[in-house]
């Protein structure tokens, strides 16, 4: 677990990305550090995740960036994120990313895929959003998105533990959403269906099928824009031909 700082003081919104570094959480980055505001990113791959910030701050140089390298499936490290984001002060948009595919079926899939991907897309988004929450409730302010998937609605072949996990993490947000209500803090699920990203480049598939993963990133921050009396519950997005 590594983590550097920027000094205080920076402009705009604090959002919190985890699993920052690529894909779809990559994408999120750039789109709010386009904006000014001052990001709070993690990933586990330490040396992924300082060239991603090189990479946002030579686009945008006068960007605030706080990165901390730390593997969130282990409850400890997901606190100990939460409270290294607390420093910075109130979260303003919580961006709960950090995910695992493992496929196969549920009845042959490899032993421990079922613990690996709800310790990473269930149980991460948990720990850290229950570290957060205290000092937004008090806030009466902020928006959180739980990265769903398509598989969240949708049972497929191969899917196995990844749905479970995926159907888990929308139930959290379901109930989130409701808690949430009297405290103005608005809790969003997104839920995309197959965006072209490092891990389908061996897929052989043509890249014009899927979704680009600035698609779902330009959805996200044009919901988090909204008014304070509106919240999207769902953000469902499929590429135009339907699901791989």
């Amino acid at each position: 677990m590594s983590f550097q700082n920027s000094p205080l003081g920076a402009g705009g919104l604090n959002v919190i990305i985890t699993g920052a570094s690529k894909g779809l959480g990559k994408a999120i980055a750039e789109k709010f550090a386009e904006a000014g505001d001052h990001l709070i990113i993690c990933s586990r791959n330490e040396n992924i995740l300082f060239e991603t910030k090189q990479e946002l701050l030579k686009k945008k140089p006068n960007c605030k960036i706080e990165v901390m390298a730390t593997d969130l499936r282990k409850k400890e490290n997901a606190i100990a994120f939460g409270n290294f984001c607390l420093q910075f002060g109130t979260a303003d948009i919580l961006i709960n990313n950090a995910g695992s595919f493992v496929p196969g079926s549920i009845h042959i899939e490899p032993e421990g895929a079922l613990e690996e991907m709800m310790e990473t897309n269930l149980y991460s988004a948990y720990h850290l959003t229950r570290i957060l929450l205290p000092k937004m409730m008090e806030a009466k302010s902020g928006h959180i998105f739980n990265m769903c998937s398509i598989a969240s609605i949708q049972a497929y072949p191969n899917g196995g533990s990844y749905s479970l996990s995926k159907w888990a993490l929308l139930g959290l947000t379901r109930n989130l959403r409701e808690e949430m209500k009297p405290y103005n803090i608005k809790v969003t699920a997104i839920i995309p269906g197959a965006a072209y990203t490092d891990s389908w480049n061996e897929s052989g598939l043509n890249e014009d099928r899927f979704m680009k993963p600035n698609d779902i990133a330009e959805m996200v921050y044009a919901v988090s824009q909204l008014s304070p009396q509106t919240c999207v519950e769902e953000i469902i997005l499929r590429p135009q031909l339907g699901d791989l």
